[in-house]
Parts: structure tokens; sequence; C-alpha cells
């Protein structure tokens, strides 16, 4: 017999991914709703409760739901940001088991070669006799950027939601922000764009495409925001492990739950990296207590694994372990 616990979790899991609920709150700021058109549709007799762009809680048959697309926003609109959104991500360290679907998913959505990687997770071990932990790492999109401030043609700005953006378009390839970045967490353009995505109007909220011989980062996935959909790195993570919301709204969600952002960091000992440079990350961190280290190495591609070569021995890196 079907556990009515799961539908409710899963009518939680797609209502969140739909539109970020905190109360009567929109997190991501565009219409919740999609289009809901009863044409040649047959009730699929399953409902998802939304919030309509009215504020109010509705009960829509799935079927008569069409999955909004983000709207083409230009490059001055993407200097604005998205009005009265303050953005800000989680990483739940005691979570992480290094499944990489989190860059997996955040590579197929910004139709990323295999080497450039917007979200890396790094091995990290704090003393001696503590313990391994796996540390995803993506852009921290500082409050106070050092990236922003050396770029000498203005292709690198902070936005008014908090969001840090690379307008390609006006990059020369200098490199001088990569240098900047205490993190690293810019990569380098060196290959022209594949696939049927070079042909799409041009962003600096989708960052595709590309251009050639520019630098690209981690951008909060802005263009899903606007539709109520949280970004890849969140919506690809089977831990739950990444949670991002609205620091204004004081809600962060996972895709599976809906908290307070003040109450997780709190509870938590939540942590920003590297605080002491002064760059004032919006990515938090809560510590790895009470993680088990499970090597998550399996199928990685060799120069991934020398990533991690000081922290694990040989027998893990060149074997096979289930």
């Amino acid at each position: 017999m079907k556990d009515k616990n799961d539908d409710k979790k899963k009518t939680r899991r797609d209502f969140l991914k739909l539109g970020l609920a905190s109360g009567a709150g929109i997190i991501a700021g565009g219409v919740v709703l999609g289009n809901i058109s009863k044409d040649g549709k047959t009730p699929s007799g399953e409902t998802l409760k939304l919030l309509a762009p009215d504020g109010s809680l509705v009960e829509v048959d799935k079927a008569m739901i069409e999955e909004p697309k983000p709207p083409h926003i230009n490059r001055e609109e993407a200097k604005k940001g998205i009005p009265g959104r303050n953005f800000v991500m989680v990483v739940d360290l005691s979570k992480c088991k290094n499944a990489r679907k989190c860059t997996e998913k955040c590579q197929k959505g910004h139709h990323l070669p295999p080497d450039q990687e917007w979200m890396k997770v790094f091995l990290l071990k704090d003393n001696d006799v503590g313990p391994r932990y796996w540390f995803p790492r993506p852009c921290y999109h500082c409050d106070n950027p050092p990236c922003v401030k050396v770029c000498p043609v203005g292709a690198t700005y902070k936005r008014q939601d908090g969001i840090v953006l690379i307008d390609t378009k006006r990059c020369i390839g200098c490199k001088f922000c990569m240098s900047a970045c205490p993190y690293s967490a810019r990569t380098f353009n060196w290959n022209e764009n594949e696939g049927n995505h070079v042909n799409q109007e041009y962003s600096p909220e989708t960052s595709v495409p590309s251009e050639l011989g520019t630098v690209g980062k981690c951008d909060f996935c802005p263009d899903r925001s606007r539709i109520g959909k949280v970004p890849y790195c969140v919506d690809g993570c089977p831990m739950g492990a990444i949670y991002f919301g609205d620091a204004n709204e004081d809600a962060v969600t996972n895709g599976d739950a809906t908290v307070r952002l003040t109450t997780l960091l709190e509870e938590n000992g939540g942590y920003r990296y590297l605080e002491h440079l002064g760059t004032k990350p919006r990515v938090y961190y809560l510590p790895p207590v009470g993680v088990e280290y499970e090597r998550g190495l399996e199928d990685l591609d060799e120069n991934i694994k020398l990533r991690y070569k000081d922290m694990i021995d040989d027998n893990d890196l060149t074997e096979n372990h289930g």
C-alpha cells in the first residue's frame, strides 16, 4: 500500500521546486504558476498546491501545469538583479558524500565541458586528528568582491540581489579577476561552444552561450530563480546538502525542506569560508559534525582524482571501491 507520507513528501518537493515558499512569500520573485491549459489534456487526478501570483494557495491538477520558461533578460536588465531579493546559499558539510550530482547538473545546465567545473568538490581535513570531509565550492558571490574591483572594463559586477555576474560580451580575457579571487572560483573559456545552445540569445543571467577567451563561474542560476526554481546544484544534490534562498525572507530550501536561515546557521554553527579575508561571502557552511567519510571516488576522471592525492593514499586513487 502506498504510504501517504511519501505522497506528501513528493508534493512538498514539487511545490518547493516550482515556487520556493516561506509562509505566503515567494523566494524567487518570479511567477510561480506556469501557463495552465486544459486544451487536449486529461486530468491526472494528482494535484499540487501552488502559490498564485496574488499570494493565494491554489490546488491544481498536475496534468494542467506547463513548466514556466525563463524570460530573456538582456544585458542591461541583468545588471539590476531581481528587486527585493537577497540570495544566499548554505552547504551542510555533514551531508555531502561527493556524489558530484551538483557538479554534473550545473555543467549540463550551463553547457560546460567536463574539465570546466563551476562547482568543485574538494576533500579537506582541519587538523591531524579531525575527520576528512567533502567540501563543495561554488562562487561565493561576495559582498566585498575583489574580482569586481580589478576588472578594467566592468565585465564583472555586483547586483542589488547579491549576485555577482560576468558579462562575457564585455570581458576581454585579461584574467585579473581570476588572480584576485582568493577562492579560485573562476575558470577560463579556452574552447568554442558546442551544441544547439550557441544559437540562443545571450544573457549574463544564463551565462550561455559563453565566449571563447573569456571567464566563467557559478552564477547562482538567476534565470531559474525568476521562475521559482532552485539552482541546478541544489536540484541535483541527492543528499539535500545544499540550501538556497532569500535572506530578506530568512528562508532557504534544499528541495525537501524549507527552513529559517538564521535558525539553521545559529543552531548548527554556520560559518563562512576564509571569512577573515573580508570578502563577506554569501555562501555559508554547516560544519561536518558526526561525518563518516565515504570515498566518493568511483568513476572519476583521473585528473579529478589527482585533486585529492594529498588527502588519500595511492590505493584509494587507483582502485575502484564500492
